[in-house]
């Protein structure tokens, strides 16, 4: 459930990170292949990826999904704005929009 702390926490993240990312595991460990995937296609463009572990928390995984109206995990925000999950990130890098958003 989103309660207006956590709405907080995850606004004041996203708007003081150029990269976040909800995902299942952490950045350096991902623990699902689609969590793998936008990672490994953001950390190329060598742009600093603050990571979420959703599994660690079960407030947080249903609470971003709230903040995002997104049914899925992982939830990637660049620049302040929802992006997306990995397929969105994954095509946005293949069509040249992600490297045009983190530069």
């Amino acid at each position: 459930m989103l309660t207006d702390q956590l709405r907080q926490e995850i606004e004041k993240d996203i708007k003081n990170n150029k990269v976040v990312i909800f995902m299942k595991g952490t950045v350096e460990q991902p623990m699902c292949g689609f969590s793998g995937r936008a990672v490994q296609i953001l950390q190329s463009y060598g742009a600093p990826v603050k990571g979420h572990n959703v599994l660690a928390s079960e407030e947080l995984r249903q609470g971003i999904k709230e903040f995002t109206q997104w049914p899925t995990i992982p939830q990637i925000f660049i620049n302040g704005e929802f992006v997306g999950g990995a397929d969105i990130v994954a095509e946005m890098h293949e069509n040249g929009e992600l490297a045009q958003l983190l530069k």
